[in-house]
Formats: C-alpha cells, structure tokens, sequence
C-alpha cells in the first residue's frame, strides 16, 4: 500500500519526479564544495570524497546504509554548525533514532517544513536526506554570506552565424551532389591546403591594376583547360558527428520516417483495432447465450454447494462430539486396564501359596521366641525373687542388730 502510494505521487509530481532527487543531489553537492567541506569535514574524519549521487536511493547506485548514514549525520551536524546554531557532533555508536530527531528538531528552528517521519533518514540515502543536507546548505551558505547570482553570457553577433550557416549549407549541399554525382574520386584537396594556397596568392593579387583587364585567352581554349582542370577542383568537407547542424537534419530525417511508418502502421492498427473489436463483441454475445444456457445448472450447482456447505457443517458438529466420546472411552479403558491389573495381582496372590507357608513359618518362630521369651521371664522372677529374699533377709538381720542393744543396756540406764 506504501509503495502504491509513492507511485501515485510521483504520477502527480509528474514523470521527471523520478529523477528530481539526482539533481537535487548535484546541486548539493555544489553547495557543499563552496562550503569547502574537502578539508573542513572530509580530511578531519579521513573520508573519501563523496560522488554525484551519493545519497540517492535508486537500484542502478551502489549503497551502504551504516556508512551513507554515519556519513549524514557528520554532513549535517558540521552545516548546523556552520549556521550558527551548537550541535554536538555525533558518534558512529549513538541511537539513530536520536540523532535524526536532534537533526530534525534543529530544521524545524531554522523554519523548514518536515512531513515526513524521522524514519525515512535512518536508511541515509534518498529524497528525504537530500532535502535536509539541502535546506542546511542553504542556511550555512546564508550565515556565511554567499549567494549564487546568474551567469552574464556575452553578446553574440547573429548576423555573422547566420551567413557562415547560409554558407555551410550551400557548400555542404553542393558537395553532397558532386559526391553522388561521381563516387570514386581519384584526387581529394584538403580544405586547409587549399585555405594556405589562397593566403600566399591574396598578397600577390592585392595590388590594384592600372588599367582594365582583357582577357587575351580564346573561349573554347578556356573551356577546354576548365574541364581537365574541374576533377582536382573537387573539395572534400569532412563532417564532425558533434555538429548540431547534422543532428538536425538527423532529426528530420527520423521524423519523416516515423511519420511514413506511421501512417502505414495505422491502417493496420485501426484494423486490428476493428478486428479486437467484433472478436471482443463476439465473445461477450457467446458469453451471454452460454450464461442463459447454463442458468439453471448454475442455480443446481449453487444450491448443491449450499447443501455440502450444511452438511459440511453437521459432519464437523458430529465429529466433534465424536472426539469427545472417543476421549471418554480413552480414560474409561484406562481405568478398566487399572482394575483388570489390580485384580490378577489379588487372584495370583490368592491362588498362590508362598504365602501361607511363610506365615507358617513365621509363626513357628513366633511360638519358640515365646518359649524362650517364658524361659527368660522364668530366669529373671527367680533372680528377682532371690534378691527379694536376701533383702529381705538383710532388712531382719539389720532389725535384730539394733534391737539387742537396746535390751542390754536398759537395767543400766
């Protein structure tokens, strides 16, 4: 859509639109020489000279957008500089977007009209960049006071030109028939030795007779000594391809052809014109009967695909529930698969009778820790009863030990 609407303006612009930037290009370029920017810009950052159409965009110039950029923003920060304003120089590593915001704010100050978005410049070349570098230009060129004037051509005597034009037409017209009239030419003069002879002979024949003139020669003499002189007469004029006189008559030449060509060339166009025609009329009246023909087959395929769109319909909405059935199904085998799993495990358990075995075992070897578990109880309720005793025993020993004195000594006390 962008693309079809930059076509759309340059249609209106016109067909040179196209080529508008080149000269704009040029006449910065101009500009930028006058400013002296070789030494000022260009040797500072050790650059090399920039080209006619450095900055424009186009398939037929080589480009490099990091260094058409870069180089832009230095170009551009030097002319803002250069116009009186302070603008920090920018680095090849600053934010693009930045830097053309700073760059564009600064043409807004010097009242330049900016209609375009920042990021037609972030590419560095094309009608966008050459406009700013452009308006900049100027307004440097302003602060530093120069102008450009127009040229003073000098006058030019057109009375001169037009009878050395006569001339050259009447001696290229007639030097065009002798070399028609007679093709293979034994001697050819050339112009310029013919230009000396008659320079050394014009001081001879400067000085003026005294008297009149009389011509002793015989007529038929002369006649004869004319014709056997008349073939090294002949003069040679070697036509230059720059001469505009010969691009005109060029120029003629083509155009009467075109209009020859043309004039037969449009016969046979206007009848192939009228041909297309009736082929172009008879294909839209077999277009029309086979459109009647073919009506109600139109109308049976419409309504054919009207109803393959509905059971188009009904077979997704079955489909669907069909999915989600199959889902059910999936989780209720899975759960099925469970239970079956568990159940061979309870049944092979059942059937099996390791285990019964083992829990014989197990109590065999329950019944003679028991066994020995009384035996140990046995043991202990002996040991303990024994130390109960011999307590015990201690106990009335210790009481009897303290009774006997007291009965001795009590007839003393």
């Amino acid at each position: 859509m962008a693309d079809d609407g930059r076509r759309g303006d340059e249609e209106d612009r016109g067909p040179g639109a196209a080529h508008q930037v080149f000269v704009l290009m040029e006449n910065l370029l101009e500009k930028l020489k006058v400013l002296n920017y070789e030494e000022e810009v260009l040797s500072k950052h050790n650059m090399k000279n920039l080209s006619r159409h450095y900055f424009v965009s186009s398939p037929f110039v080589a480009s490099n957008p990091g260094e058409q950029f870069f180089m832009f923003t230095i170009i551009a920060a030097w002319l803002i500089n250069v116009a009186g304003r302070p603008f920090t120089e920018p680095q090849e590593y600053d934010e693009p977007n930045a830097t053309v915001s700073n760059i564009l704010e600064e043409l807004r100050a010097f009242g330049g009209k900016v209609d375009f978005p920042p990021s037609k410049l972030k590419s560095g070349s094309g009608e966008h960049v050459c406009f700013v570098l452009d308006r900049l230009a100027e307004e440097a060129l302003k602060r530093r006071g120069f102008t450009f004037r127009r040229p003073n051509y000098p006058s030019e005597n057109t009375e001169e030109e037009s009878v050395i034009e006569d001339d050259a037409e009447l001696t290229l017209s007639k030097v065009e028939e002798e070399e028609e009239a007679d093709d293979e030419e034994e001697t050819a003069m050339d112009l310029e030795a013919l230009k000396l002879r008659t320079a050394h002979t014009e001081p001879e024949s400067s000085s003026k007779p005294d008297e009149i003139l009389e011509s002793m020669v015989d007529a038929a003499e002369w006649n004869l000594e004319v014709e056997r002189v008349l073939p090294q007469l002949k003069v040679t004029i070697r036509t230059d391809n720059k001469d505009w006189r010969i691009h005109v008559d060029q120029m003629h030449q083509h155009r009467d052809g075109i209009q020859s060509s043309l004039k037969e060339a449009k016969s046979y166009l206007d009848r192939l014109q009228e041909d297309i025609g009736k082929t172009l009329e008879k294909v839209g009246s077999r277009e029309k009967y086979i459109n009647n023909q073919l009506e109600h087959l139109i109308q049976e395929y419409r309504s054919a695909q009207a109803k393959l769109s509905e059971a188009k319909e009904r077979y997704q909405q079955a489909s669907g529930g069909v999915t989600d059935r199959t889902r059910v199904l999936a989780e209720v085998s899975e759960e099925l698969e469970k239970v079956k799993q568990e159940m061979e495990d309870k049944g092979s358990s059942m059937s099996d009778g390791a285990p019964v075995v083992k829990i014989k075992q197990s109590l065999t070897k329950l019944k003679q820790e028991i066994v020995q578990m009384d035996v140990r109880i046995g043991v202990v309720e002996h040991t303990l009863l024994q130390a109960k005793l011999k307590e015990k025993s201690n106990m009335t020993r210790d009481m009897h030990a303290t009774n006997i004195p007291e009965h001795a000594a009590g007839p003393f006390a």
